[in-house]
């Protein structure tokens, strides 16, 4: 599979064991465990949309794109930019 695949299938996934929307995806690497990709999760929604409280999770895939582990590493607000993210 290629880098976008396995991206799309991440975001797929962790869209539907967690419930929430997923944004953008803000990292990927390959090592020997397999596919380590980062993406931003809207967990939930408000007005106006710079409150919406979002939420980085981290997951592992396979090489066939299957979902191995994954846990949420950092919940912050829309509005919140961090020198250095």
């Amino acid at each position: 599979m290629t880098g976008k695949e396995i991206a799309e299938r991440a975001k797929e996934q962790l869209s539907q064991l967690t419930g929430y929307e997923a944004g953008t995806v803000s990292g990927m690497s390959k090592d020997e465990e397999g596919w380590h990709v980062s993406v931003d999760m809207i967990e939930l929604r408000r007005v106006p949309d710079t409150t919406d409280v979002l939420a980085v999770y981290e997951a592992l895939l396979d090489e066939e794109g299957n979902l191995l582990s994954y846990k949420r590493t950092k919940r912050y607000m829309r509005d919140q930019v961090t020198e250095g993210e």
